[in-house]
């Protein structure tokens, strides 16, 4: 993979950690029921990073935010038996972020189902990244059976 490819993926692969550490801090942290542009703010004083990081997370911030009504019953419906106001937060919140980028279709599926393991591994616990590619698996195979039917 040329360096150019790599910095790319690795620019996202941060984008994707700190929208999720700022859903985090919004959630629970010291953040808690800020705006966007003021979770933003803090976050980027402390961690001083190139424009087009900063960019990506606020994209997957705002976009996980503004579609929530969509994803939340997703994840439900793929959660056998898991409301989402009961599963662990990290998990939610990757979930939430994960599948913000299946329905954005603008990167593959295998990158995306990948990339929240990989955090929920980060960031989640022992069980984190296998209950994440398992909710995820679940909610690929429903928006293809739904491509299929809208054929």
């Amino acid at each position: 993979m040329s360096n150019a490819g790599r910095s790319s993926r690795e620019s996202r692969h941060f984008g994707r950690e700190a929208a999720i550490q700022l859903l985090y801090q919004r959630e629970v942290g010291e953040l808690a029921g800020s705006s966007v542009d003021e979770a933003e703010s803090s976050y980027w004083i402390e961690r001083p990073v190139a424009e087009n990081r900063k960019r990506f997370a606020h994209i997957l911030l705002q976009g996980t935010l503004d579609t929530l009504d969509r994803i939340d019953p997703l994840i439900e419906g793929a959660a056998d038996n898991w409301r989402i106001s009961r599963m662990a937060v990290i998990d939610r919140i990757v979930l939430r972020v994960a599948v913000y980028e299946l329905l954005l279709e603008e990167v593959p599926v295998a990158v995306v189902i990948d990339e929240a393991v990989e955090l929920a591994k980060t960031f989640g616990d022992d069980q984190s990244p296998r209950f994440v590619n398992g909710v995820l698996d679940a909610i690929k195979r429903k928006l293809e059976l739904t491509k299929l039917e809208l054929a």
